[in-house]
């Protein structure tokens, strides 16, 4: 089979592999799409991310979905045929984390693209069935990529405790924000704003349905913000972008007794922060780390158009344009929002 194989940092080449073998409890996937992260653009470009270093050649991408074309003698609820998925850590089950279902937090997940574990830009993939999410006949396998980055939306508003009737503000307009915008509007919401310096993402939020579009270069957010809640500020301040601009900015933004979830990374993490501002307000500071038991809801909701994932792509390249799919995406920030990998071009 075929894999894209990233031998260093800028390059990155499609080469022959022995196709995978499956184990009992496996599924033989033919994956058909796969979503380009964030993550995938910083390994490309620097080489690492925070701690994760890449020191071997790997095989990027995590946000995956595909036919399941040949199944292990133990699989029960998938078929040849099925379109599925993938989420993409395969977690130990027997730590705390694991057993009291916050597996997210498995200290020994082997997540798929992130070091050394390689990842989805390949023809054919051996999975576990129980971590391949099977996708009603509504849904084709492009939405079920998209599946990933939708599933970190739904874990930020589960982490944000969302009401019907809240406001929100969503600092950061690209892939994560704009899912995290949909999340909350399917849990109710309709007082949420959307900050950004890109007009395409803002153009984007808009046309999800973000009650105001800010762009940061051209206004005060702070003061924006403040003019539009009666100086009350938000019930939940979300940092999708992770600057330090925006995670300075969360504890002026959120309203006493109000929640603030980070979600973004920061590329240094060591920020300086306003805690006597935050206790003050006796605001609740929550975080996000990928997410959990999120999958079946997620592709239920897409499945039966309560959202619709798809609005975020800008871009799609085929599977010998990766090399160039991750370059493009890199050189033309203001132009993109998601790129996907259509893997039968």
């Amino acid at each position: 089979m075929k894999a894209a194989l990233m031998t260093e940092p800028g390059k990155l080449s499609i080469v022959e592999r022995e196709m995978p073998q499956i184990k009992e409890n496996e599924v033989l996937v033919k994956i058909e799409h796969v979503g380009v992260c964030g993550s995938d653009l910083h390994y490309y470009e620097y080489g690492r991310i925070g701690n994760f270093v890449v020191e071997k050649p790997i095989v990027l991408g995590h946000e995956a979905a595909g036919r399941v074309v040949e199944t292990g003698k133990n699989v029960k609820t998938l078929r040849k045929g099925d379109l599925v998925a993938l989420e993409p850590g395969i977690t130990c089950g027997k730590c705390e984390f694991c057993k009291t279902g916050r597996y997210n937090l498995c200290p020994d997940v082997e997540f798929l693209a992130t070091p050394p574990y390689d990842g989805a830009f390949v023809e054919y993939i051996a999975y576990p069935e129980d971590m391949c999410f099977k996708l009603p006949p509504e849904m084709d396998t492009m939405e079920g990529a998209l599946i990933e980055p939708l599933a970190v939306g739904f874990h930020t508003a589960n982490q944000a405790n969302a009401q019907i009737g809240e406001s929100a503000v969503i600092l950061g307009a690209g892939c994560i924000g704009l899912v995290i915008l949909m999340s909350l509007l399917a849990r109710g919401l309709r007082e949420v704003y959307i900050t950004d310096i890109i007009d395409l993402r803002l153009k984007k939020a808009e046309e999800i349905g973000a009650k105001k579009c800010i762009n940061a270069r051209e206004s005060k957010v702070v003061e924006e913000i403040m003019k539009l809640t009666d100086n009350k500020g938000v019930d939940i301040v979300i940092d999708a972008a992770g600057s330090k601009i925006t995670t300075q900015q969360t504890v002026d933004l959120v309203k006493r007794g109000g929640r603030i979830i980070l979600v973004g990374m920061a590329a240094n993490p060591v920020i300086e922060y306003d805690f006597g501002k935050l206790q003050a307000k006796e605001a609740v500071l929550n975080t996000v780390f990928r997410y959990r038991n999120i999958y079946p809801a997620a592709i239920k909701a897409v499945g039966e158009k309560m959202i619709d994932v798809k609005q975020i792509v800008t871009d799609v390249f085929g599977f010998s344009e990766i090399k160039k799919a991750l370059e493009y995406n890199i050189v033309n920030k203001e132009k993109t929002v998601k790129v996907v990998i259509d893997m039968n071009k």
